[in-house]
């Protein structure tokens, strides 16, 4: 199974860069772990943003292979803990597909990327800004390895 995240935003603070660096550098290297990230569509002042979110939408649908199963990260998606998300990712594991975790831009994802979704998970009730819910999302997703393997990390 590969897995990747795929981002809209292309520029993060180094700190963003950093912590979500030290997370996804413990990933196994069976995940073959890559983080794609695109460039969020320019928004003119008094435009709407649904043709932004609708460009997004349509080079995050673009870059999805058809062997992999979309996660939408959305705050109205599912709520995990960690445990339930480790029992989560063995399953994803066991089903043997590529996973494809999207980030959408500053306005959210268009409808087609939310129909496209085999799952939609939310990291928090609370709207997170793009490079915070990046890192959360590494430091869960290897903490939720780590408890489908038995490693120490996680305490109860």
């Amino acid at each position: 199974m590969h897995i990747r995240l795929l981002a809209v935003g292309d520029r993060q603070p180094a700190w963003v860069d950093d912590a979500f660096g030290m997370y996804s550098e413990r990933f196994p290297r069976e995940w073959r772990f890559r983080l794609d990230s695109l460039p969020t569509e320019r928004r003119a002042k008094n435009a709407p943003a649904d043709r932004a979110i609708a460009a997004e939408g349509e080079k995050l649908l673009a870059r999805l292979g058809t062997d992999e199963q979309l996660i939408l990260l959305d705050e109205r998606g599912k709520s995990l803990t960690s445990i339930a998300l480790g029992e989560r990712l063995s399953g994803w594991q066991a089903d043997g597909r590529d996973l494809a975790f999207v980030i959408g831009g500053p306005d959210g994802v268009s409808a087609e990327v939310k129909k496209a979704a085999a799952f939609a998970w939310s990291l928090s009730d609370l709207t997170l800004p793009h490079g915070l819910a990046r890192v959360l999302f590494a430091e869960q997703l290897y903490r939720a390895w780590t408890l489908s393997t038995g490693h120490p990390y996680h305490r109860q």
